[in-house]
């Protein structure tokens, strides 16, 4: 058989998308760790930028080690590594939902961080034991069902927030994307076979720097943060959490599930593009790779990335993880992140996240059946409930006010169904994959299957895994009786069929 090469040219493409990720991800920790948080800068750059480094390395090895045993075994050269890192929309409610509480309670931003890095290393524990059970419901889930839900985190949490970012500072972000849509939705090659994503970076860099878009102090005050940050473990913080960390429970177990979901999702995503891992492996790997980093100081659950298809799109294959996982960690003990982010502007990352976004939603619709179309986009609609709810929140906090202080009539007097946006919107991967589930059965007259995910999302509900902010008993009483109706409906439905009765299809 043919040597596989550890690394190909078109690498650098997936490298720089992946890389770009990350980077914004840890950006994003590190300024709200230390502003809003105020966590002094020997906890944030001193434990959890390398605590999460150690994750993203470990897991970028093990995908890379992954990718090209699948490659030999198939004696196939096209095989795409799994990208992985830090999940953004875990990240976001670890920082608000765990982290943030702690500290405006008690002001403490140490106590704060050993809370984080306890839920994180529960989230890891949650992620390994999902390992046993993703592969029944990847096997029993429409296809439809697993992209469909996939897409709508796509479109509104990868999507959303970059694509107004690039419109926000066109004079910087238009020429990265026109360069972004050439090479990788376009697929034309630039002369002398230059990578797409690198001249992205270059001229999109460039051209910010020219105009004065970029400001040269930040690259100043970014050198004085470089230094050496070895990753230290932290069983003592961890030891120091588990005696807070309970009322967080409720976040952690609901992010936890998410996270395997998310995990199990994109495997199925690689899958559909031509390259099948095993859903059990790559599971306790994200259960693993999350549980190391919190062991050396990090806040924040990682997860094979939603991108794939994309980056094997663009002819990257098992190098770009490696590469990625290197740099990010080199990137981590040195103290070097601020200065990349002070020298490439976040418009670059912002086109690259919408590329990712684009193949994703297309993904969705290209290799699911066609008469399950419905299925897909009922999928979504959840996604854009906890996306519009979540900007509404926003606002309100920047008026300094909340929901619940403005009243639910207020709000519906300005068409704001805000009851409607919490309730579709908690648990939004989850009820994305039980609508779709539910619609493809439906669309195949499956009606047992049908009831069945009806009758789960009644138990879920119940026990607020779905449409509830927590866990609890009689967390969602009325949706429970909803789908447990649905299910009842559905099995009435196949009782009718069996007893001899025809249910005709609707000619068009």
């Amino acid at each position: 058989m043919e040597k596989i090469p550890f690394f190909v040219r078109r690498d650098s493409d997936g490298f720089f998308g992946l890389f770009i990720d990350n980077l914004v991800n840890l950006l994003i920790i590190a300024i709200t760790l230390s502003e809003l948080f105020k966590m002094p800068a020997k906890i944030v750059y001193g434990r959890v930028i390398p605590g999460a480094a150690i994750s993203i390395i470990v897991g970028n090895i093990f995908y890379t080690y992954m990718a090209r045993r699948l490659a030999k075994k198939e004696g196939r050269r096209n095989v795409t590594a799994l990208p992985y890192g830090i999940s953004t929309p875990i990240m976001f409610a670890y920082l608000f939902l765990v982290i943030g509480p702690i500290y405006w309670k008690t002001l403490d931003p140490l106590l704060a961080w050993k809370v984080g890095v306890t839920a994180a290393f529960i989230g890891g524990v949650i992620e390994l034991l999902g390992a046993f059970v993703g592969n029944a419901v990847r096997k029993y889930t429409p296809r439809a069902a697993l992209l469909g839900t996939l897409a709508g985190i796509a479109i509104t949490w990868i999507a959303m927030k970059p694509t107004l970012g690039i419109w926000e500072n066109p004079q910087v972000g238009f020429l990265p994307l026109a360069i972004i849509l050439i090479g990788f939705i376009a697929r034309i090659t630039f002369p002398y076979r230059i990578p797409t994503g690198f001249l992205a970076i270059l001229l999109g860099s460039g051209l910010a720097w020219a105009i004065g878009f970029m400001k040269p102090e930040a690259v100043g005050e970014a050198i004085t943060q470089i230094g050496f940050y070895p990753p230290i473990p932290v069983f003592a913080a961890i030891k120091e959490g588990i005696k807070e960390v309970a009322p967080f429970l409720a976040v952690v177990i609901p992010m936890g599930i998410y996270n395997f979901l998310e995990t199990m999702q994109n495997v199925e995503s690689a899958s559909a593009a031509g390259d099948r891992y095993d859903t059990r492996t790559t599971m306790m790997m994200d259960g693993v790779g999350t549980m190391a980093g919190a062991l050396f100081g990090s806040c924040f659950p990682t997860t094979v990335y939603i991108g794939h298809p994309g980056w094997k799109a663009v002819g990257a294959r098992t190098g770009y993880s490696l590469i990625n996982g290197t740099v990010i960690f080199i990137i981590a003990i040195f103290g070097l992140l601020v200065l990349a982010t002070a020298v490439i502007p976040k418009e670059v990352a912002f086109c690259i996240l919408l590329y990712i976004a684009l193949v994703i939603g297309a993904q969705a619709f290209q290799t699911t059946p066609k008469l399950h179309a419905p299925a897909v986009v009922i999928a979504f609609i959840p996604h854009i409930a906890n996306y519009v709810r979540t900007n509404v929140d926003g606002a309100l906090l920047a008026a300094e006010t909340s929901a619940d202080r403005v009243g639910m009539a207020a709000l519906e007097a300005q068409a704001v169904s805000y009851k409607g946006l919490a309730s579709l919107g908690y648990g939004a991967i989850v009820t994305g994959m039980l609508l779709g589930a539910i619609t493809a059965f439906l669309i195949d007259k499956r009606f047992r299957s049908a009831g069945v995910y009806a009758f789960s999302a009644a138990l879920l509900a119940f026990f607020g895994v779905i449409h509830a902010p927590e866990l609890a008993f009689r967390a969602a009483p009325w949706h429970a009786l909803g789908y447990l109706l649905l299910g009842i409906l559905f099995f009435v439905l196949r009782l009718f069929e069996r007893t001899g009765h025809k249910l005709e299809v609707m000619k068009e």
